[in-house]
């Protein structure tokens, strides 16, 4: 009986090392591959800006831009050049965003806090996917710049910024 134990010992043994080797192999892919998905998310976002800088440049009439100015109540913005995300300024409305930004600025009011751009996905029922969140990101990061949104509350989160003296954020208000 001893010979079989021993067997089956060995065998135990061989099997316990060809588990361990796939698992290093597993480690070593699975760190490519996340090195693979990091450059993939910006390549995607450095895309999506790409396109989003040429409908601008195709829209544009002359090379000289003309001033931003509110258009009305409800009537929307108009923009020389087919700013997606002019800068804010006092007196302007969400409603002057396109569409895909004025739903981020809405996200952000209907949750009354700072939140993160998978969470912001999750509320406004957009793909998780990791590149889709990355250039979600893209987008809030673009609002915050121009001053619909604010990233004060900490690297990655991002909420309605304080507009009056109170430090309190003025309402949305979406046409």
């Amino acid at each position: 009986m001893g010979s079989l134990i021993d067997e089956l010992q060995r065998r135990e043994a061989a099997v316990r090392a060809r588990a361990e080797e796939l698992r290093g192999q597993i480690a070593e892919l699975a760190e490519r591959l996340a090195g693979v998905e990091e450059q993939l998310s910006c390549l995607v976002t450095a895309r999506e800006v790409v396109d989003e800088v040429l409908d601008g440049a195709a829209g544009e009439v002359s090379a000289a831009p003309e001033p931003v100015v509110p258009a009305g109540p409800g009537r929307g913005l108009a923009v020389a050049g087919g700013l997606a995300v002019p800068p804010w300024q006092p007196g302007f409305e969400a409603d002057v965003l396109s569409r895909d930004y004025l739903d981020l600025v809405e996200v952000a009011h209907d949750a009354g806090r700072p939140l993160r751009a998978g969470q912001f996905a999750v509320a406004a029922g957009l793909s998780t996917e990791r590149g889709k969140v990355e250039s979600l990101r893209a987008k809030l990061k673009r609002l915050a710049e121009r001053g619909w949104l604010a990233e004060d509350a900490g690297p990655g989160l991002f909420g309605l910024p304080a507009r009056d003296g109170d430090g309190v954020a003025e309402p949305v208000k979406a046409g």
